[in-house]
């Protein structure tokens, strides 16, 4: 078995990164690295509901907002070493993708490359679009402020 080092923490850092990347933007980044990789799926590709839960001002009490559609997968690469991926969406391949790429990110051998060619990229993406949403918030923002009346004098 070949040398597995990553925390959970950097593990749930990936799969999120790839999760919640948009259709085709992983398969785009990462078709070259996972091309003739020969792996088993541990259990067919499908797609199921999550439910997504929120808090009241990002703060508050956690409450069930909704469901939402993910494709999930699992593989197993020859070296037994076990990859799950998951995609918003309905996309399997892109649930399966992510999943070899989960296993290969666990090799230490491999890492570096697919951390700078992969996660790096969709990382920077995500961020961009989470700084263009935030610019269009701010600029529909209201300044609210009220004028103290003054008593008339008699």
């Amino acid at each position: 078995m070949q040398n597995l080092v990553s925390t959970n923490a950097e593990r749930s850092a990936w799969l999120g990164v790839m999760s919640r990347a948009r259709k085709g933007e992983l398969e785009m980044l990462a078709n070259e690295i996972v091309s003739g990789i020969s792996f088993e799926r541990l259990r067919p590709s499908h797609v199921g509901l999550v439910m997504v839960r929120g808090r009241g001002g990002g703060t508050g009490v956690v409450f069930n907002l909704g469901e939402m559609t993910i494709a999930r997968a699992s593989i197993q690469l020859p070296g037994g070493v076990v990859g799950h991926g998951y995609s918003q969406g309905r996309s399997k391949r892109q649930a399966e993708t992510a999943a070899v790429l989960d296993a290969l990110l666990q090799q230490e051998d491999r890492r570096a490359e697919i951390l700078s060619a992969v996660i790096e990229p969709l990382r920077a993406k995500a961020e961009a679009r989470r700084l263009e949403r935030s610019r269009k918030a701010a600029s529909t923002r209201v300044e609210f402020f009220t004028v103290a009346r003054g008593e008339d004098p008699e």
